[in-house]
């Protein structure tokens, strides 16, 4: 739900410096992760909520999902900030893990993260995978979106 995160990820400076990155390489546990999990059934859904005009950094996750996120099986979805006004949403990121728990995304104000929290409490979890649904539900497939 942000439009940038550490400007310190060295894949990301590379790629700002026009240097060819191969981020199934660079970020090598993830994707690895991923197959694993995709592998024996498990669905692994990503949204993006993004401002338009897009970040640099947002054009840079955009960039890499297709041999990153989506290669390794996960589904992604952008949801333009504008469509999602009237949608009520949780102030962090978060993860959620099938009925729960969630892990909560702490971050500063410089994109860094701060903290992982883990969240059982039914009623959060709720909260969110209602958020969850509902962006989802709206979002575009990545194959249909990028904004000029």
């Amino acid at each position: 739900m942000r439009d940038g995160y550490s400007r310190n990820d060295p894949v990301f400076i590379d790629w700002a410096a026009g240097q060819p990155v191969d981020p199934a390489e660079r970020y090598r546990p993830w994707p690895e992760m991923v197959r694993e999990n995709t592998g024996r059934g498990v669905e692994m859904l990503r949204a993006r909520i993004v401002s338009e005009p897009i970040s640099e950094y947002i054009r840079f996750e955009g960039e890499v999902t297709k041999d990153l996120n989506i290669a390794a099986g996960e589904d992604v979805r952008w949801l333009p900030r504008r469509r999602a006004t009237d949608l009520t949403l949780p102030g962090n990121d978060f993860w959620l893990f099938d009925d729960g728990p969630a892990l909560i995304n702490h971050f500063d104000g410089e994109g860094d993260s701060t903290e992982h929290e883990i969240i059982d409490d039914p009623s959060i979890v709720s909260l969110l995978a209602s958020a969850f649904d509902a962006v989802w539900e709206r979002a575009v497939p990545h194959a249909e979106y990028w904004p000029a």
